[in-house]
Order: structure tokens, then sequence, then C-alpha cells
């Protein structure tokens, strides 16, 4: 008896860690986005592109808006919550690479980088 409450308690377990396990799972493989700085971003970016960007969040703007900088600008990029690297301390110290789409206000010329990744990178 005491082993089936063992076993139901480990089934239980794992059929409830698996999926988040799996959530948190995020592909790192080859990509046909093309790395960008933030100066080419700027200079050459089209409305709704795909980009990534490595640098640094520089600053917390207020609700889901931050300044990202590299070595050649500054942008400003719009990061839901849910995208942030679970139990990741993410400052202004720690490198990372942006993935989303590049949004380019024809209009204003107002330009933003909706992040839909963000990963911690070591280098």
């Amino acid at each position: 008896m005491h082993f089936k409450k063992i076993l139901k308690t480990t089934a239980l377990t794992f059929g409830v860690a698996l999926p988040i396990a799996a959530a948190w799972a995020q592909y790192a493989g080859p990509t046909s986005v093309p790395n960008l700085t933030v100066k080419q971003l700027l200079e050459t970016g089209q409305d709704d592109q795909h980009a990534t960007v490595r640098g640094f969040i520089v600053s917390h703007d207020g609700g889901e808006h931050y300044t990202f900088a590299d070595d050649t600008g500054r942008i400003k990029v719009e990061i839901d919550a849910k995208y942030f690297p679970p139990g990741v301390k993410i400052d202004d110290k720690v490198r990372v690479e942006l993935s989303g789409e590049f949004d380019k206000d024809r209009l204003t010329g107002k330009t933003e980088l909706d992040v839909k990744r963000v990963i911690s990178v070591l280098r």
C-alpha cells in the first residue's frame, strides 16, 4: 500500500514538473534572423523586421519599457516580464541577446524593438 502512494506521488510530481520545464526551454540553435548592431538596425531596419541584438539593458524606463545599448548606440525596447529568463538576474552589467520585431513608425520616426526572447550571454 505504501508503495502505491509513493508511485502516485512520483507520477503526480513528474506530471506537473515536466510541462513547466518544457515551458522554460528555448531554442538555441542556428537562426536566419540576423545579429545586428543598434546602429545597423536604426539605419537599415524595416518596420516589422525580425532582428537580434547583443549588448546591455541599461535602464528600466517604466512598465515594459527599457533602454538597450551596445557599442554603436541605444534603442528603446519593450519586454514583457514573461520573456525574461526565470531565475536569472539581469542588470546593466549582464550581456544579453534580445530577439524580436523592429517597430518603425513612418510618420513620427519613432523606433522600438518589441522583444520576444531574452538570453543572458557570456561574451
